[in-house]
Protein backbone atom coordinates (compact mmCIF):
# COMPACT_ATOMS: atom_id res chain seq x y z
CA UNK A 1 0.00 0.00 0.00
CA UNK A 2 1.19 3.72 -0.93
CA UNK A 3 0.70 4.66 3.07
CA UNK A 4 3.38 2.42 4.47
CA UNK A 5 5.68 2.73 1.20
CA UNK A 6 5.96 6.25 2.23
CA UNK A 7 7.70 5.57 5.23
CA UNK A 8 10.87 4.39 4.31
CA UNK A 9 11.65 2.19 7.48
CA UNK A 10 12.24 -1.45 6.94
CA UNK A 11 11.00 -4.68 7.87
CA UNK A 12 13.59 -7.69 7.47
CA UNK A 13 13.11 -11.24 6.44
CA UNK A 14 15.78 -13.43 7.29
CA UNK A 15 16.58 -17.26 5.78
CA UNK A 16 18.77 -19.11 8.26
CA UNK A 17 20.56 -22.11 7.17
CA UNK A 18 21.24 -25.02 8.27
CA UNK A 19 25.20 -24.46 9.62
CA UNK A 20 26.17 -28.04 9.45
CA UNK A 21 25.30 -27.98 5.61
CA UNK A 22 28.30 -26.77 3.95
CA UNK A 23 26.46 -26.03 1.13
CA UNK A 24 24.78 -23.13 2.67
CA UNK A 25 27.70 -21.16 4.16
CA UNK A 26 28.19 -17.91 3.00
CA UNK A 27 26.22 -14.77 3.04
CA UNK A 28 22.58 -15.08 4.31
CA UNK A 29 19.93 -13.45 1.92
CA UNK A 30 17.68 -10.68 3.04
CA UNK A 31 13.96 -9.78 1.64
CA UNK A 32 13.31 -5.78 2.28
CA UNK A 33 9.92 -5.15 2.77
CA UNK A 34 8.35 -1.72 3.47
CA UNK A 35 7.16 -1.07 6.37
CA UNK A 36 5.93 2.11 8.80
CA UNK A 37 7.75 3.93 11.29
CA UNK A 38 8.12 2.27 14.73
CA UNK A 39 5.30 3.82 17.77
CA UNK A 40 3.36 2.44 19.86
CA UNK A 41 0.29 3.28 22.19
CA UNK A 42 0.33 1.60 25.15
CA UNK A 43 -2.57 0.11 26.37
CA UNK A 44 -4.19 1.47 29.64
CA UNK A 45 -3.72 -0.80 32.28
CA UNK A 46 -6.88 -1.19 34.65
CA UNK A 47 -6.66 -4.26 36.95
CA UNK A 48 -4.87 -4.28 40.01
CA UNK A 49 -2.72 -7.08 41.92
CA UNK A 50 -2.17 -8.46 45.17
CA UNK A 51 1.08 -8.71 47.32
CA UNK A 52 1.79 -12.49 46.74
CA UNK A 53 0.39 -12.43 42.76
CA UNK A 54 3.06 -9.63 42.35
CA UNK A 55 5.44 -11.55 40.56
CA UNK A 56 2.39 -13.34 38.08
CA UNK A 57 2.02 -11.60 34.65
CA UNK A 58 -2.06 -12.68 34.46
CA UNK A 59 -2.47 -9.53 37.11
CA UNK A 60 -2.27 -5.87 35.83
CA UNK A 61 -1.08 -3.01 38.73
CA UNK A 62 -3.42 0.03 38.54
CA UNK A 63 -3.23 0.78 42.68
CA UNK A 64 -2.64 -1.46 45.36
CA UNK A 65 -6.20 -2.48 46.69
CA UNK A 66 -6.90 -3.50 50.19
CA UNK A 67 -9.15 -7.22 49.43
CA UNK A 68 -9.70 -7.39 53.33
CA UNK A 69 -12.19 -4.37 53.40
CA UNK A 70 -15.64 -5.27 52.73
CA UNK A 71 -15.96 -2.25 49.64
CA UNK A 72 -13.11 -3.11 48.09
CA UNK A 73 -15.47 -3.59 44.73
CA UNK A 74 -17.46 -0.53 44.77
CA UNK A 75 -14.33 1.61 45.50
CA UNK A 76 -12.22 0.14 42.66
CA UNK A 77 -15.51 0.73 40.18
CA UNK A 78 -15.94 4.30 41.54
CA UNK A 79 -12.01 4.70 40.75
CA UNK A 80 -12.71 3.39 37.45
CA UNK A 81 -15.23 5.65 36.58
CA UNK A 82 -13.13 8.44 37.96
CA UNK A 83 -10.33 7.49 35.65
CA UNK A 84 -12.12 7.06 32.67
CA UNK A 85 -14.77 9.91 32.79
CA UNK A 86 -14.54 12.38 29.87
CA UNK A 87 -13.68 16.01 29.94
CA UNK A 88 -16.63 17.66 28.97
CA UNK A 89 -17.77 21.68 28.14
CA UNK A 90 -20.16 21.68 30.99
CA UNK A 91 -16.74 21.09 33.67
CA UNK A 92 -16.07 25.03 32.73
CA UNK A 93 -19.49 26.57 31.32
CA UNK A 94 -21.71 24.64 33.46
CA UNK A 95 -24.82 26.76 32.12
CA UNK A 96 -23.84 26.25 28.55
CA UNK A 97 -27.09 26.38 26.23
CA UNK A 98 -27.44 23.24 24.19
CA UNK A 99 -29.40 23.19 20.89
CA UNK A 100 -30.86 20.21 19.17
CA UNK A 101 -28.67 18.39 17.08
CA UNK A 102 -28.18 19.12 13.51
CA UNK A 103 -26.93 15.26 12.57
CA UNK A 104 -29.29 12.82 11.33
CA UNK A 105 -29.10 9.98 9.21
CA UNK A 106 -32.47 10.11 7.95
CA UNK A 107 -30.94 12.84 5.52
CA UNK A 108 -27.48 13.61 4.66
CA UNK A 109 -27.77 17.37 4.14
CA UNK A 110 -27.70 19.34 7.57
CA UNK A 111 -31.14 19.78 9.36
CA UNK A 112 -32.50 23.31 9.70
CA UNK A 113 -35.26 25.04 11.68
CA UNK A 114 -37.43 24.58 8.51
CA UNK A 115 -38.13 21.70 9.77
CA UNK A 116 -41.26 20.82 13.06
CA UNK A 117 -38.60 20.52 16.22
CA UNK A 118 -35.46 20.58 14.12
CA UNK A 119 -36.08 17.16 13.21
CA UNK A 120 -36.39 16.01 9.13
CA UNK A 121 -40.01 14.31 9.45
CA UNK A 122 -42.75 14.67 12.16
CA UNK A 123 -41.24 11.53 14.49
CA UNK A 124 -38.23 11.98 16.01
CA UNK A 125 -35.41 10.24 15.01
CA UNK A 126 -34.12 7.55 17.78
CA UNK A 127 -30.79 7.20 16.23
CA UNK A 128 -28.85 9.72 19.32
CA UNK A 129 -26.98 8.04 22.03
CA UNK A 130 -27.90 8.98 25.43
CA UNK A 131 -25.43 10.37 27.67
CA UNK A 132 -26.03 7.48 30.57
CA UNK A 133 -25.30 4.91 27.86
CA UNK A 134 -22.48 2.64 28.92
CA UNK A 135 -20.64 -0.19 27.38
CA UNK A 136 -19.44 -3.18 29.05
CA UNK A 137 -15.76 -3.46 28.88
CA UNK A 138 -15.03 -7.15 30.25
CA UNK A 139 -17.71 -9.58 28.81
CA UNK A 140 -15.80 -13.20 30.33
CA UNK A 141 -16.34 -13.98 33.33
CA UNK A 142 -13.42 -15.88 34.41
CA UNK A 143 -13.74 -18.32 37.17
CA UNK A 144 -9.76 -18.58 38.10
CA UNK A 145 -6.49 -16.84 37.57
CA UNK A 146 -5.43 -20.55 35.60
CA UNK A 147 -8.10 -19.43 32.80
CA UNK A 148 -6.50 -19.29 29.18
CA UNK A 149 -6.22 -15.61 29.42
CA UNK A 150 -6.89 -14.65 32.37
CA UNK A 151 -7.07 -11.02 33.63
CA UNK A 152 -7.78 -10.90 37.22
CA UNK A 153 -8.22 -7.62 39.68
CA UNK A 154 -7.85 -10.16 42.80
CA UNK A 155 -6.51 -13.53 43.46
CA UNK A 156 -9.60 -15.03 43.59
CA UNK A 157 -10.86 -13.45 39.77
CA UNK A 158 -13.60 -12.13 41.50
CA UNK A 159 -16.16 -10.65 38.78
CA UNK A 160 -16.24 -6.94 38.44
CA UNK A 161 -18.04 -4.78 36.29
CA UNK A 162 -16.32 -2.05 34.50
CA UNK A 163 -18.52 0.04 32.20
CA UNK A 164 -17.17 2.92 29.61
CA UNK A 165 -18.79 5.73 28.17
CA UNK A 166 -20.65 4.44 24.71
CA UNK A 167 -19.65 6.63 21.54
CA UNK A 168 -22.18 8.55 19.13
CA UNK A 169 -24.17 11.41 18.32
CA UNK A 170 -25.87 12.66 20.92
CA UNK A 171 -29.56 14.54 20.73
CA UNK A 172 -28.03 17.81 22.17
CA UNK A 173 -25.56 19.73 21.07
CA UNK A 174 -22.84 22.57 22.64
CA UNK A 175 -21.92 24.51 19.19
CA UNK A 176 -23.83 26.38 16.68
CA UNK A 177 -22.64 24.87 13.30
CA UNK A 178 -22.65 28.52 11.69
CA UNK A 179 -20.17 29.54 14.34
CA UNK A 180 -17.93 26.54 14.14
CA UNK A 181 -13.97 26.72 12.60
CA UNK A 182 -13.23 23.14 12.65
CA UNK A 183 -9.26 22.14 12.33
CA UNK A 184 -7.83 19.01 11.49
CA UNK A 185 -4.04 18.60 11.94
CA UNK A 186 -1.77 14.78 11.39
CA UNK A 187 1.15 14.39 13.32
CA UNK A 188 4.12 12.21 14.23
CA UNK A 189 4.84 9.30 11.66
CA UNK A 190 2.46 7.65 8.48
CA UNK A 191 -0.03 5.66 9.05
CA UNK A 192 -2.17 3.53 6.49
CA UNK A 193 -5.99 5.16 6.55
CA UNK A 194 -4.90 9.14 7.73
CA UNK A 195 -6.76 9.81 4.62
CA UNK A 196 -9.64 8.55 5.16
CA UNK A 197 -10.44 9.67 8.76
CA UNK A 198 -9.61 13.18 7.52
CA UNK A 199 -11.90 12.82 4.47
CA UNK A 200 -14.55 10.70 6.98
CA UNK A 201 -14.37 13.96 10.04
CA UNK A 202 -14.84 16.88 6.74
CA UNK A 203 -18.11 14.82 5.93
CA UNK A 204 -19.73 14.23 9.14
CA UNK A 205 -18.88 18.13 10.16
CA UNK A 206 -20.54 19.15 6.68
CA UNK A 207 -23.50 17.01 7.46
CA UNK A 208 -23.78 18.97 11.31
CA UNK A 209 -23.65 22.11 9.03
CA UNK A 210 -20.27 22.92 10.01
CA UNK A 211 -18.52 25.46 7.31
CA UNK A 212 -15.58 26.48 7.79
CA UNK A 213 -13.55 23.48 7.91
CA UNK A 214 -9.27 23.58 7.29
CA UNK A 215 -6.16 21.67 7.92
CA UNK A 216 -3.31 22.27 9.40
CA UNK A 217 -0.27 21.32 7.40
CA UNK A 218 2.59 19.42 8.73
CA UNK A 219 1.41 19.04 12.23
CA UNK A 220 1.66 20.99 14.88
CA UNK A 221 5.01 22.99 13.20
CA UNK A 222 1.86 24.70 10.94
CA UNK A 223 0.43 26.83 14.04
CA UNK A 224 3.77 28.77 14.07
CA UNK A 225 5.53 28.15 10.97
CA UNK A 226 4.63 31.70 9.16
CA UNK A 227 5.42 30.05 5.33
CA UNK A 228 2.81 27.16 6.32
CA UNK A 229 -0.69 28.19 5.50
CA UNK A 230 -3.79 26.53 6.59
CA UNK A 231 -5.83 24.54 4.34
CA UNK A 232 -9.30 24.95 3.43
CA UNK A 233 -11.47 20.97 3.22
CA UNK A 234 -14.57 20.30 1.77
CA UNK A 235 -16.34 17.21 0.57
CA UNK A 236 -15.14 18.29 -2.72
CA UNK A 237 -11.69 18.42 -1.41
CA UNK A 238 -11.31 15.45 0.03
CA UNK A 239 -13.77 13.27 -1.34
CA UNK A 240 -11.15 10.91 -3.20
CA UNK A 241 -7.97 11.48 -0.74
CA UNK A 242 -8.49 8.08 0.29
CA UNK A 243 -7.61 6.26 -2.62
CA UNK A 244 -3.69 7.85 -1.91
CA UNK A 245 -1.29 6.74 0.84
CA UNK A 246 0.29 9.22 3.12
CA UNK A 247 -1.50 12.21 4.75
CA UNK A 248 -3.09 14.96 2.89
CA UNK A 249 -1.77 17.66 5.56
CA UNK A 250 1.71 16.32 5.60
CA UNK A 251 2.93 15.46 8.83
CA UNK A 252 6.38 15.87 11.21
CA UNK A 253 7.40 15.46 14.77
CA UNK A 254 7.89 18.15 17.59
CA UNK A 255 6.11 21.89 16.89
CA UNK A 256 5.72 24.94 19.29
CA UNK A 257 5.64 25.72 22.86
CA UNK A 258 1.42 24.57 23.69
CA UNK A 259 1.11 28.31 24.76
CA UNK A 260 1.85 29.36 21.14
CA UNK A 261 -0.05 27.03 19.52
CA UNK A 262 -3.48 28.01 21.54
CA UNK A 263 -2.73 31.75 20.32
CA UNK A 264 -2.54 30.52 16.99
CA UNK A 265 -5.80 28.56 17.84
CA UNK A 266 -7.07 31.83 19.03
CA UNK A 267 -5.86 34.15 16.10
CA UNK A 268 -7.54 31.70 13.25
CA UNK A 269 -10.42 31.44 15.58
CA UNK A 270 -10.36 27.79 15.86
CA UNK A 271 -12.72 26.28 19.02
CA UNK A 272 -12.88 22.58 17.35
CA UNK A 273 -9.59 20.96 17.31
CA UNK A 274 -9.15 16.84 15.32
CA UNK A 275 -5.77 15.95 16.80
CA UNK A 276 -4.58 12.86 14.35
CA UNK A 277 -1.35 10.81 16.53
CA UNK A 278 0.71 9.04 18.66
CA UNK A 279 1.72 9.13 22.46
CA UNK A 280 3.48 12.20 21.64
CA UNK A 281 0.47 14.02 20.13
CA UNK A 282 -2.24 12.73 22.04
CA UNK A 283 0.47 14.31 25.19
CA UNK A 284 0.44 17.44 23.15
CA UNK A 285 -3.53 17.24 22.37
CA UNK A 286 -3.93 17.03 26.11
CA UNK A 287 -1.89 20.18 27.28
CA UNK A 288 -3.87 21.96 24.46
CA UNK A 289 -7.05 21.01 26.06
CA UNK A 290 -5.86 21.98 29.43
CA UNK A 291 -4.65 25.36 28.33
CA UNK A 292 -7.96 26.05 26.98
CA UNK A 293 -9.51 25.23 30.18
CA UNK A 294 -6.88 27.45 32.01
CA UNK A 295 -7.85 30.50 29.36
CA UNK A 296 -11.84 29.64 29.67
CA UNK A 297 -12.12 29.36 26.26
CA UNK A 298 -14.95 27.00 24.55
CA UNK A 299 -12.52 24.88 22.74
CA UNK A 300 -13.53 21.02 21.60
CA UNK A 301 -10.52 18.87 21.40
CA UNK A 302 -10.69 15.43 20.20
CA UNK A 303 -7.96 12.96 19.81
CA UNK A 304 -8.00 10.50 17.28
CA UNK A 305 -5.51 7.42 18.07
CA UNK A 306 -3.42 6.57 15.44
CA UNK A 307 -1.90 2.89 15.55
CA UNK A 308 -1.26 0.33 13.01
CA UNK A 309 -0.49 -2.12 16.94
CA UNK A 310 -4.08 -2.14 17.41
CA UNK A 311 -2.97 -1.94 21.36
CA UNK A 312 -5.21 0.87 22.76
CA UNK A 313 -7.53 0.06 25.23
CA UNK A 314 -11.17 0.29 24.55
CA UNK A 315 -10.92 0.17 20.59
CA UNK A 316 -11.94 -3.16 18.55
CA UNK A 317 -9.50 -1.94 15.94
CA UNK A 318 -6.97 0.33 15.09
CA UNK A 319 -7.05 2.15 11.27
CA UNK A 320 -3.91 0.72 10.15
CA UNK A 321 -4.08 -2.34 11.53
CA UNK A 322 -5.80 -4.30 8.82
CA UNK A 323 -3.19 -2.95 5.83
CA UNK A 324 -0.41 -3.83 8.37
CA UNK A 325 -1.19 -7.38 8.78
CA UNK A 326 -1.78 -7.58 5.09
CA UNK A 327 1.19 -6.29 3.75
CA UNK A 328 3.18 -8.82 6.80
CA UNK A 329 1.90 -11.93 4.67
CA UNK A 330 4.32 -10.96 1.60
CA UNK A 331 7.23 -10.65 3.93
CA UNK A 332 5.80 -13.93 5.44
CA UNK A 333 5.23 -15.72 1.98
CA UNK A 334 8.79 -15.06 1.03
CA UNK A 335 10.41 -15.94 4.02
CA UNK A 336 8.32 -19.28 3.89
CA UNK A 337 9.31 -20.23 -0.26
CA UNK A 338 13.03 -19.41 1.01
CA UNK A 339 13.15 -21.50 4.07
CA UNK A 340 11.57 -24.59 2.41
CA UNK A 341 13.61 -24.32 -0.33
CA UNK A 342 16.96 -24.57 1.64
CA UNK A 343 18.14 -27.68 3.50
CA UNK A 344 17.01 -27.20 6.62
CA UNK A 345 16.18 -23.65 6.17
CA UNK A 346 14.38 -21.37 9.29
CA UNK A 347 13.44 -18.20 7.98
CA UNK A 348 12.65 -15.42 10.99
CA UNK A 349 10.00 -12.77 10.32
CA UNK A 350 10.30 -9.80 12.20
CA UNK A 351 7.15 -7.61 12.51
CA UNK A 352 6.09 -4.26 14.22
CA UNK A 353 4.13 -4.03 17.19
CA UNK A 354 6.48 -2.64 19.90
CA UNK A 355 4.88 -4.13 23.26
CA UNK A 356 2.03 -5.84 21.19
CA UNK A 357 1.86 -8.76 19.53
CA UNK A 358 -1.76 -8.05 17.83
CA UNK A 359 -0.06 -7.84 14.19
CA UNK A 360 2.61 -11.11 14.52
CA UNK A 361 -0.18 -13.13 16.05
CA UNK A 362 -2.56 -12.10 13.31
CA UNK A 363 -0.48 -12.24 10.69
CA UNK A 364 0.74 -15.77 11.57
CA UNK A 365 -2.93 -16.88 11.50
CA UNK A 366 -3.92 -15.21 8.50
CA UNK A 367 -0.94 -16.86 6.44
CA UNK A 368 -1.17 -20.40 7.99
CA UNK A 369 2.41 -20.85 6.95
CA UNK A 370 3.92 -20.30 10.32
CA UNK A 371 5.40 -22.94 12.81
CA UNK A 372 5.90 -20.37 15.42
CA UNK A 373 4.84 -16.77 16.99
CA UNK A 374 5.86 -15.15 19.41
CA UNK A 375 4.68 -11.80 21.07
CA UNK A 376 5.34 -9.83 24.50
CA UNK A 377 2.24 -10.91 26.06
CA UNK A 378 3.23 -14.74 26.28
CA UNK A 379 6.76 -15.39 27.95
CA UNK A 380 8.82 -18.00 26.61
CA UNK A 381 12.32 -20.01 26.69
CA UNK A 382 14.62 -20.19 24.21
CA UNK A 383 16.40 -23.01 25.85
CA UNK A 384 15.38 -26.18 27.67
CA UNK A 385 12.96 -28.99 26.84
CA UNK A 386 10.44 -26.12 26.31
CA UNK A 387 12.01 -23.55 24.52
CA UNK A 388 12.02 -22.01 21.28
CA UNK A 389 15.79 -23.87 19.95
CA UNK A 390 14.31 -27.43 20.93
CA UNK A 391 10.91 -27.20 19.15
CA UNK A 392 12.51 -25.59 15.99
CA UNK A 393 15.30 -28.68 16.32
CA UNK A 394 12.51 -30.78 15.95
CA UNK A 395 10.65 -28.98 13.50
CA UNK A 396 13.78 -29.56 11.19
CA UNK A 397 13.86 -33.23 12.21
CA UNK A 398 10.25 -34.08 11.08
CA UNK A 399 9.73 -30.97 8.36
CA UNK A 400 12.94 -30.53 7.36
CA UNK A 401 12.49 -26.50 7.26
CA UNK A 402 10.56 -23.92 9.95
CA UNK A 403 8.96 -20.59 9.74
CA UNK A 404 8.90 -18.02 13.02
CA UNK A 405 6.77 -14.90 13.07
CA UNK A 406 8.11 -12.86 16.29
CA UNK A 407 6.80 -9.20 17.25
CA UNK A 408 9.73 -6.59 17.77
CA UNK A 409 8.35 -6.48 21.36
CA UNK A 410 9.21 -10.31 22.39
CA UNK A 411 11.68 -11.44 24.10
CA UNK A 412 13.34 -8.24 25.51
CA UNK A 413 14.36 -10.51 28.55
CA UNK A 414 17.08 -12.05 26.03
CA UNK A 415 18.74 -9.12 24.75
CA UNK A 416 20.49 -6.36 25.54
CA UNK A 417 18.97 -3.63 26.94
CA UNK A 418 19.40 0.76 26.60
CA UNK A 419 18.95 3.86 27.39
CA UNK A 420 18.04 4.49 23.82
CA UNK A 421 14.99 6.87 22.74
CA UNK A 422 13.61 7.17 19.70
CA UNK A 423 12.44 10.47 18.09
CA UNK A 424 8.82 9.66 19.20
CA UNK A 425 10.13 9.32 22.49
CA UNK A 426 10.12 5.59 22.55
CA UNK A 427 12.56 3.25 24.11
CA UNK A 428 14.72 1.55 21.04
CA UNK A 429 13.95 -2.13 21.71
CA UNK A 430 16.42 -5.02 21.34
CA UNK A 431 16.76 -6.71 18.03
CA UNK A 432 15.08 -9.97 18.79
CA UNK A 433 15.21 -11.06 15.48
CA UNK A 434 19.02 -11.28 14.93
CA UNK A 435 19.11 -12.60 18.45
CA UNK A 436 17.37 -15.33 17.39
CA UNK A 437 19.34 -15.93 14.42
CA UNK A 438 22.56 -16.20 16.11
CA UNK A 439 21.26 -18.23 19.17
CA UNK A 440 19.87 -20.97 16.53
CA UNK A 441 23.26 -20.82 14.43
Amino acid sequence: MDALSHSGAIMKVKLLHDPNNKRSRGPRPTTRIPIRPRRRIPPAKFAVKSDAQKQDHRYYHHQEIDFSDPNWKPKFQRDFENRFRLPHLTDIFPDAPTIPSTFCLKMRTPVTGDFADWYPSDEKWHGYINNSDRVLLKVIHYSSPTSAGAECIDPDCTWVEQWVHRAGPREEIYFKPEEVKAAIVTCGGLCPGLNDVIRQVVITLEIYGVKKIVGIPFGYRGFSDNELTEMPLSRKVVQNVHLSGGSLLGVSRGGPGISEIVDSMEERGINMLFVLGGNGTHAGANAIHNECRKRRLKVAVVGVPKTIDNDILLMDKTFGFDTAVEEAQRAINSAYIEAHSAYHGIGIVKLMGRSSGFIAMHASLASGQIDICLIPEVPFHLHGPHGVLRHLKYLIETKGSAVVCVAEGAGQNFVEQTNARDASGNTVLGDIGVHLQQEQS
